[in-house]
Formats: C-alpha cells, sequence, structure tokens
C-alpha cells in the first residue's frame, strides 16, 4: 500500500492509533501503575517513619508534604497520560464507525437530486452482513444490496476512494439504458415527468422524473440533460467488460454473480458502472439511509430514499 492510499484510509489510520494508544493504556494499567504504587508505598512509609521519629523527639513536622508526595509518586509519565487516555475514545469511534454507522460527505452531483452536494450523510454498517475492519471481510451474513439501494463503496479503480451511488442491478440481472430510460430484466422502468430542475451550482437546467425502478417498488427522482448524447462516451475496458454491448443508443450489460451494477440519479452528469464496470460485492462499505446535516440547507436532514 503506497503512501497516498494509506493517508486515504482512515478506518486503517484509525486501527493503528487505536492499538498503539491500546498497548500504551494496558501496559501502565498493568505494569507501569502498579509499579508506581510499590514505589509510593516504600517512599511514603519511609516519609512516615521519619516524621514517627520526629515526633518522638519532640520535633514539631509538617504533615502536608504527605500528599504532594504521593501524588507526585502516582503520577502517570506525560507520555502514557496523554497516549492512554485516548484509547476508550479512540476505541468507541473506531467500534462505531467499523460495525455500526459511519459519516460521509457527499463531494459532487452525481446523486442530485436525491443527494445534494455538501450533505452529511451516515451510512449503516451492518444492512448488508457484518464485516472485518480494515479489510471489509463479510464475517456474518445479513443480506445483500437490492435493487434501488444507495450505497457507499470502494471504487473499483482506486479503492483508496469510497463512492456513492444508487444499485440498479444485481447478479444475474441484465441492465440496459435505451435512449435515456432504464431497462431491467426486459422491463422498462416507469417515468413521471415533473418539468425543470435547476442546478445551483452549475446554473443549468435538466429534466426532472419520478423514476419507478422497474422489478421493485422503488419510486426517486433523477434528472436527464437533453443536450447530453444517448450513447456512453469512451466506457473503460474494465473486468468483465465482454458482458456489455455499446452502441448509438446507449448500452446493455449482464451483471456477473457476486457483483452490482451501480448509477447515479444525475443520469447525464455521473460517471458509474456504464463507464467503469461492476462492484464487487467485498467493495461495499453500506447503506446510506439518512442526512443529518447539511451547513447550506438545514431542511436537506432527512431519510434517503
Amino acid at each position: 500500500m503506497n503512501v497516498q492510499a494509506l493517508l486515504g484510509n482512515f478506518a486503517l489510520i484509525l486501527f493503528i492509533l487505536m492499538v498503539v494508544s491500546g498497548v500504551i493504556w494496558f501496559y501502565d494499567r498493568f505494569s507501569l501503575a502498579p509499579k508506581r504504587k510499590a514505589a509510593a508505598e516504600v517512599a511514603l512509609a519511609a516519609f512516615d517513619e521519619r516524621n514517627a521519629r520526629l515526633k518522638a523527639q519532640g520535633i514539631q513536622v509538617d504533615e502536608s508534604g504527605r500528599q504532594t508526595l504521593k501524588e507526585k509518586l502516582l503520577k502517570k509519565p506525560t507520555w502514557v497520560e496523554y497516549s492512554g487516555s485516548f484509547f476508550p475514545v479512540i476505541a468507541a469511534v473506531f467500534i462505531i464507525r467499523s460495525f455500526l454507522w459511519e459519516p460521509f460527505r457527499i463531494p459532487s452531483s452525481s446523486m442530485v437530486p436525491t443527494l445534494q452536494i455538501g450533505d452529511m450523510i451516515l451510512v449503516s454498517k451492518y444492512s448488508y452482513g457484518i464485516r472485518l475492519p480494515v479489510i471489509n471481510k463479510k464475517i456474518v451474513d445479513l443480506g445483500d444490496p437490492q435493487k434501488g439501494d444507495v450505497v457507499v463503496f470502494k471504487f473499483p479503480k482506486d479503492t483508496s476512494l469510497d463512492y456513492i451511488k444508487r444499485v440498479v442491478g444485481v447478479g444475474g440481472d441484465r441492465v440496459e439504458y435505451r435512449n435515456k430510460k432504464l431497462i431491467i430484466n426486459g422491463v422498462e422502468s416507469a417515468y413521471q415527468p415533473l418539468g425543470d430542475y435547476l442546478d445551483t451550482e452549475s446554473l443549468t437546467y435538466s429534466r426532472e422524473f419520478v423514476e419507478g425502478l422497474a422489478g421493485t417498488d422503488v419510486r426517486h427522482h433523477i434528472l436527464n440533460d437533453n443536450r447530453a448524447p444517448t450513447y456512453v462516451r469512451h466506457p473503460d475496458r474494465f473486468p468483465n467488460r465482454h458482458m456489455c454491448t455499446y452502441n448509438v443508443e446507449g448500452f446493455a450489460c449482464t451483471v456477473p454473480e457476486g457483483y452490482y451494477f451501480m448509477m447515479g440519479d444525475n443520469r447525464d452528469n455521473s460517471l458509474d458502472s456504464r463507464y467503469w464496470g461492476f462492484v464487487p460485492d467485498e467493495y461495499i462499505v453500506g447503506k446510506a439511509f439518512f442526512v443529518w446535516m447539511n451547513l447550506g440547507d438545514m431542511t436537506r436532514i432527512g431519510g434517503i430514499r
């Protein structure tokens, strides 16, 4: 793993920090702390013996220094105090982020209008099973992504990057996109026109539709740009590329078992499976389910359809 990939793998960085701080915490608790306590007991016993001897000689002694001495002897070294004290916090964050929920921020407009740039979302890490952190290996199967789910996954061309798209095809499905209409297993999705949609970032208009995803009860909003071509421009030579055909009207792909076909809701402004291919199951991160913050528009807070 190169340096850039390492820096981009926050889960790995968090894991390393947890291990290092945990080792320090346990080393202090079970080794250094008992030694400090034993040394303090010896020193305090000597302190008490000295004071008792002075009192027996009729000499007045100052007892206030005992507590100061005790605190000094039991005080953790600075490197232990700062390193070990972070362990419980780092461990809690690591467990929550790895097994329960992980926050993401939407950086692009590929999922508009469903998700806007700046949306801060929560992703359920357990919806599709429990995976080992860092290596992302599934150890408990709780289900698979379904057509219509909005999913975060590792980008197949660079797994240090996380992408978010909508699942439109699972293993065995025949996914077609002809003249900007999605066809799944020979059934065309239903489209209800809503009018023009203004993209406030680019100040351009697109046609907005409610798409009833074929073969499901999922209904969600999509955008089409009438100025964009119907065909896919310059698709990559991705793995299993032979299972796809492209022409001037669009494309057709048969999804391999154990893979998913992803598309953005902003159909003419999304680099997705049409261009770089299928997403293997081991690259799935989790299911996006909630927008918890958008600093530019607080009305965005709510569930994801």
